[in-house]
């Protein structure tokens, strides 16, 4: 096998003058900072355009509201006052008018029927007057045209209404109780004073309709600013996101995409917010990393291929080795125990007892360095030679190498019992290795005082089966439960026990080959129990039912 050292490569980083450093990782180079930009994260633009938002949306929710409350004093205006305090002036001049009509006509005719409307008009007129007083109430103009229409109104019914009504009944008034040119004229300036109460009025409900229609037209153009307003902020806010966040976002997504596609000399650089450009660094840093990463990964697949090309030589020598040692190596230990045997029977006579010794030494070295050999073929051709993985039935293997044992069973008067065994994906050669190994050894290093006891229990744990192979034979020490699976290494000589130390070994390799552990029991007493996993076929129906142990 080639020894040849294998060359690291090598690891450069950065001096303080920017030239590589051997032995250094090279330290991540993040994009330089543009000048003239900001260190305003998105979450601070956020929370400024919000602040802005939210301040033009308080803006005009101030105008909406003193909107609303102008609109209602103006409307307020026009509906409980003006037009209001307009009809109740109307119904006192109507008041006013009924009671000249009934005294005219009571005067007239004597006729205590026209007193009828005076006598309406009268309370018609309380009860305007009451309406208008409480409606003219904090407006000095309309109470002093009130005031000046009931103070005519009094002159005029204490000169000419109140004497006319006082009259007797039945007949004509005489002229000079009526006086008609007198009560005409002060009922006209009462009419007067009337108009001008009126006109006062009219012009006050002119002037809310004026207000009223401005409040519409002010209404129209606060809703309309509005609607641009939140037009104007949804553009904002589009165009703000959308050269903010989403390019840098866009161009980062393509950069990295351009990396993650093998193109690891493209740059992370965005713009944008702080933040947005930190996280840019951060992925410029990562691909920093990738490079380094994947340079020294090169470097080291290199590498490996070099030692998988070696591994193929040694392994290419180790095949010769084999086909040395199984051809070449035999035939000479054959010859020299066939050459001492014939030795020893033709010159049996002339030999004494010590050279027959000597001769039966060498014939046993011989026979003995054969079987090394073969052991060790056998050894190397775990996992090499035999390598057709297929669902093997254990049960049957079981029954072929308790058959092919059935000469030493029978010897050492062995009871064999082992639990219904599983059907696991292997070798099927190698696994009847591994159970002959096992019951080989269990049979070999068998206690004088008791007849062997051999059992193999298995239980299934997830993916695995987990076997127990025991045995009531001498045991082995705690202390050696890992030296017994190294190649060659014997715990007794081999006048108490025969062989070469590979059995367990043989059996760690098989095992481990399938991709599974062994291992010795150390808090079993009363023998030895080897305990070991292999992989449970796939697709594997529910578990058996447990049965007795069969013979």
């Amino acid at each position: 096998m080639s020894t040849r050292p294998q060359s690291q490569p090598p690891v450069y980083g950065l001096a303080d003058g920017g030239d590589p450093v051997p032995g250094e990782p090279a330290p991540a180079v993040a994009p330089p900072v543009r000048p003239g930009e900001g260190t305003w994260t998105t979450s601070r633009w956020l929370t400024a355009g919000v602040s802005g938002a939210l301040l033009i949306l308080l803006v005009l929710s101030a105008l909406v509201v003193a909107f609303f409350r102008h609109a209602g004093a103006v409307t307020d205006q026009l509906v409980d006052r003006s037009s209001p305090s307009l009809i109740e002036a109307v119904r006192l001049e109507v008041a006013l008018v009924d009671q000249e009509t009934g005294t005219r006509g009571y005067a007239l005719s004597g006729q205590t029927s026209f007193l009828q409307p005076y006598a309406q008009g009268l309370a018609q007129q309380e009860d305007a007057v009451a309406r208008l007083r409480a409606l003219s109430s904090g407006d000095r103009t309309a109470s002093a045209d009130l005031d000046l229409v009931l103070a005519r109104a009094a002159r005029w019914r204490t000169d000419v209404a109140g004497p006319i009504a006082a009259g007797p009944p039945g007949a004509p008034m005489p002229t000079s109780v009526s006086r008609p040119d007198k009560g005409k004229a002060e009922f006209d300036s009462l009419r007067a004073a009337l108009r001008t109460q009126q006109q006062h009025l009219e012009e006050r409900r002119a002037a809310a309709r004026s207000d009223l229609r401005h409040t519409r037209s002010a209404r129209n153009a606060i809703f309309s600013a509005i609607a641009v307003a939140f037009v104007a902020l949804a553009v904002l806010v589009f165009l703000a996101l959308r050269r903010g966040v989403n390019r840098p976002l866009e161009r980062l997504a393509w950069q990295a995409r351009a990396v993650a596609g093998g193109d690891f000399d493209q740059r992370i650089d965005v713009g944008g917010p702080a933040d947005m450009r930190a996280l840019a660094r951060d992925v410029e840093d990562m691909r920093g990393r990738l490079v380094r990463e994947l340079a020294a990964s090169k470097a080291a697949r290199e590498a490996m291929d070099a030692r998988a090309a070696d591994l193929a030589r040694s392994n290419a020598e180790l095949e010769q080795f084999a086909y040395v040692a199984s051809h070449d190596l035999q035939e000479p230990l054959r010859k020299i125990a066939s050459f001492c045997q014939l030795l020893q029977r033709r010159y049996a006579d002339g030999l004494d007892e010590r050279a027959g010794q000597y001769i039966g030494y060498a014939v046993d070295g011989a026979v003995r360095m054969q079987a090394l050999i073969n052991d060790l073929l056998a050894f190397s051709r775990v996992g090499r030679v035999h390598n057709d993985h297929a669902l093997v039935d254990l049960d049957q293997v079981w029954d072929a190498t308790e058959s092919a044992l059935g000469v030493g069973i029978a010897e050492s008067g062995a009871v064999l019992t082992h639990d219904p065994l599983p059907t696991v994906a292997g070798d099927r050669t190698q696994l009847g290795m591994l159970l002959q190994n096992l019951i080989s050894n269990a049979l070999k290093f068998r206690a004088e005082d008791r007849s062997p006891r051999i059992d193999l229990s298995c239980e299934r744990d997830g993916d695995l089966w987990r076997f127990s192979f025991t045995d009531n034979g001498i045991g082995i020490e705690p202390e050696f439960t890992e030296r017994v699976f190294v190649i060659f290494q014997r715990l007794h000589n081999r006048e108490s026990y025969p062989g070469n130390g590979i059995g367990l070994a043989m059996c760690k390799k098989v095992v481990e080959f399938h991709g599974g552990t062994i291992g010795i029991d150390p808090d079993y007493t009363g023998g030895t129990r080897i305990t070991f996993t292999l992989a449970a076929a796939l697709p594997q129906g529910p578990d058996p039912d447990p049965v007795p142990a069969v013979t």
